[in-house]
């Protein structure tokens, strides 16, 4: 008899703990939120990308790649807390890249790819960014060597609209 009371207190702890933690299951209603979860992920692996970008640049002087890596995550993540780097290594790698200097070269691409790879392409694409890190980002760090540079290159591009004859608005 003793056996069976034991038995039978044991079922009843067992079903009475099981009961327990599936009610505490029941209470959460859903994850966390997917945007939060993935506007982080997405800030650590672009922090990745500059990190890998910036050795490219500074250290390796391969600045198709640095370029590359930038130009990225200038497009796919324009909210990225350091935007303001990748715009300025973005820059400077196509500005070299036009300039034929570095260690890397542009590779033999197909002929849609190798557009973007022009050295007037380029250079019209580095004194975009660069006017966009002067503009966007006062404070930056960068802000400094992205005037002196915007301003070798002539400035920043007049708007779509300048260059078509419409009248200045200043």
């Amino acid at each position: 008899m003793r056996k069976l009371m034991t038995v039978a207190c044991g079922l009843a702890l067992v079903c009475g703990l099981s009961g327990a933690a599936s009610a505490q299951r029941g209470t959460v209603a859903k994850g966390p939120d997917p945007a939060v979860v993935s506007d982080a992920e997405l800030e650590k692996e672009s922090l990745h990308n500059l990190e890998v970008a910036r050795h490219y640049f500074k250290q390796k002087k391969a600045y198709y790649a640095s370029y590359k890596r930038a130009d990225e995550m200038i497009a796919g993540h324009p909210e990225f807390s350091r935007l303001d780097e990748a715009l300025y290594i973005a820059a400077m790698s196509g500005l070299y890249l036009a300039e034929g200097k570095g260690k890397q070269k542009v590779p033999q691409l197909k002929p849609d790819e190798a557009e973007e790879f022009k050295p007037e392409v380029l250079r019209q694409t580095a004194r975009a960014h660069l006017a966009r890190l002067v503009r966007d980002f006062p404070a930056s760090k960068f802000r400094k060597d992205a005037a002196e540079a915007l301003e070798a290159l002539g400035g920043a591009a007049p708007a779509s609209g300048a260059a078509q004859g419409a009248p200045n608005e200043n």
